[in-house]
C-alpha cells in the first residue's frame, strides 16, 4: 500500500526499533536489567529502542515534541504536534521471553482551541510480524489487511482483555479491578489478560477481542491503540463516557465494539463506585 509520508516515517521507525529488539529477544537471558520497581522493569533493550526511535522520528519531524515512557516529556509545552511513545510495551513479556510485546507510537496534533487530537498510530509487534496502523479518518490496518471490530452483540458470547493488578499496582486499584471482574465473568465466553494494552486495543480492533478495559494506564500505553480501535470502527472512552483524546498522565480506557461499549462501560464503571463505596 502507498502510505502518507507521516504513516512512512512511523513505519520506519518502528521497524528500525525492532531490529534490534529481536536480537536482544532471542538473547533475553543477557539483558542487563535493572528495576524500576516490583514487577514493573526497563532494560538496556527498552532504553535503546527509546533512542532509535526518538532519532529517527526526530530527524524526520524535528519540530515535533515527545512524551516518550523512559524519558518523559520534552520539546516545550506550546507543542502543535507531538509523538507519544512506548518504546517497548509488554517488558515483562519481553523479559521472560513471551512473544507479545510491541512498539507503540502516537502522533497528537492540536486544534486551534487549544484541544489536542490523535492524528496518526502505529503499534508493531516484531515477533509476530503484525504491524498495526491508522490514521483519523483513513481507516485502520494490520499489515495491508482494513481493520473492522467485531459484530457481536450478545456478552455471552464475548472474549474481552483487561490489564491484572500485579505487585506495583496501587491498593485503590486493586478492588475496584475484582468488583469489575466478579460482575463480567459470569456473563462472558471469556477474559483474557496477556500483557500488553498497546495490542489489547489493537486486537479489539482486529475483532479478536470485543472489547477490553483497564484503570491507570499512561498515554504511551494507550495513545496508537485507542486511534486504531476508532478507525477500525469501535469506541473508546473513559468509565464515564468521556473522550480520551487530552491523553491525561492517567488514563481510564474502555475500548469496545459499537454494540458492546456501553454494557462494558457501566460494568466498570460499577466496579470502580462499588470500590469506592467500600473503600469510604
Amino acid at each position: 500500500m502507498r502510505l502518507s509520508p507521516v504513516m512512512t516515517v512511523m513505519h520506519n521507525a518502528a521497524q528500525k526499533a525492532a531490529r534490534r529488539l529481536l536480537r536482544d529477544f532471542n538473547e533475553v537471558e543477557q539483558l542487563q536489567v535493572s528495576i524500576k520497581g516490583p514487577g514493573d522493569f526497563v532494560s538496556q533493550a527498552d532504553l535503546r529502542a527509546e533512542t532509535t526511535l526518538r532519532e529517527e522520528l526526530g530527524r524526520a519531524r524535528p519540530g515535533y515534541a515527545f512524551l516518550m515512557e523512559e524519558s518523559g516529556a520534552s520539546g516545550g509545552e506550546n507543542w502543535t504536534w507531538r509523538w507519544v511513545v512506548d518504546p517497548l510495551d509488554g517488558t515483562t513479556n519481553f523479559l521472560h521471553g513471551i512473544p507479545h510485546w510491541a512498539i507503540s507510537i502516537g502522533l497528537q496534533r492540536r486544534l486551534p482551541d487549544g484541544s489536542a487530537e490523535l492524528a496518526a498510530a502505529v503499534v508493531y509487534n516484531p515477533a509476530g510480524n503484525e504491524m498495526f496502523w491508522a490514521e483519523k479518518g483513513a481507516g485502520a490496518y494490520l499489515n495491508e489487511r482494513r481493520l473492522r471490530v467485531s459484530a457481536r452483540r450478545e456478552m455471552i458470547d464475548c472474549v474481552f482483555a483487561t490489564g491484572i493488578p500485579f505487585a506495583a499496582t496501587h491498593n485503590n486499584r486493586k478492588l475496584p479491578f475484582a468488583r469489575t471482574l466478579a460482575a463480567i465473568m459470569p456473563q462472558v465466553a471469556g477474559v483474557r489478560r496477556f500483557g500488553s494494552a498497546a495490542l489489547d486495543l489493537c486486537w479489539t480492533a482486529a475483532g479478536r477481542y470485543d472489547g477490553f478495559w483497564e484503570l491507570g494506564l499512561k498515554p504511551w500505553d494507550c495513545a496508537a491503540g485507542l486511534l486504531v480501535v476508532r478507525e477500525a470502527g469501535g469506541f473508546t472512552t473513559d468509565p464515564h463516557n468521556a473522550p480520551q483524546e487530552a491523553m491525561d498522565m492517567e488514563c481510564h480506557v474502555v475500548a469496545a465494539n459499537p454494540h458492546m461499549h456501553a454494557r462494558l462501560r457501566e460494568l466498570v464503571l460499577g466496579g470502580m463506585s462499588a470500590g469506592t463505596t467500600a473503600a469510604g
